[in-house]
């Protein structure tokens, strides 16, 4: 009687996790590339693609900053995993993994460092705000980054209102020719004290997000080497 033969089920990549590391990449990708093209953009509006030394002679903080370099790491960080996954190319795929791993180790040391060296980073911060409080005026991308802060965090100033005594618009000195002087922005107005408390845990999900988004990465690639070692 002839032996039962078995069938050994060959080793798969699971399409579900494939395609919505694809998909889940491909909005990351193309959302990085829109804050990119933005961020070049406004550059080109202020004339700093035609001067890039021009950027140094800030006062203050260039908003356009945040949208050009998050901009170019999530077209990077998005392109890897998009098709790292379309093509289970498995190199794509752990660099996708290991620049999320490094991302959240890195908000990982910053949030240590931040409780160790509270005091320094405070009077740092102190001595940034201020800094941006001079150049209030000077270009309208700062402007409405300090307004957006002032209004979300409910405050003035770094310390309070009277470090706009340091805005040459707002100085409350009697030389002071400005209309605006001895005031402060609009945005210091202080909001009704019964809306929602605002959320301090607020990076907690974002840390959830990358390690679900490692995981499945390291997932597809266990897949990708399981199948290639079929060959």
């Amino acid at each position: 009687m002839p032996a039962k033969q078995q069938r050994f089920q060959e080793p798969e990549v699971g399409c579900c996790g494939k395609y919505f590391l694809f998909g889940f990449n491909i909005v990351f990708w193309l959302l990085g590339a829109v804050l990119l093209i933005i961020g070049l953009w406004a550059w080109g509006e202020k004339g700093v693609l035609s001067n890039i030394s021009s950027l140094t002679h800030l006062s203050g903080l260039d908003p356009v900053w945040f949208f050009v370099v998050i901009g170019g790491i999530m077209s990077v960080l998005g392109f890897a995993g998009c098709i790292g996954a379309l093509r289970e190319n498995t190199f794509l795929l752990k660099f996708f993994s290991v620049f999320l791993g490094l991302i959240f180790f890195l908000e990982l040391a910053t949030g240590i460092l931040a409780f160790v060296f509270k005091d320094w980073i405070r009077d740092q911060l102190n001595i940034f705000i201020n800094n941006n409080v001079k150049a209030y005026r000077d270009d309208i991308d700062l402007q409405n980054l300090i307004d957006f802060a002032q209004e979300y965090w409910s405050c003035c100033g770094a310390r309070g209102p009277s470090d706009w005594n340091l805005n040459i618009y707002f100085n409350c000195t009697d030389w002071n020719p400005s209309r605006e002087r001895c005031g402060v922005p609009f945005s210091c107005c202080v909001k009704d004290p019964a809306e929602d408390v605002l959320n301090t845990q607020c990076g907690y999900d974002v840390r959830l997000k990358l390690i679900f988004g490692i995981c499945l990465a390291q997932n597809l690639v266990s897949d990708i080497n399981a199948v290639k070692a079929n060959w």
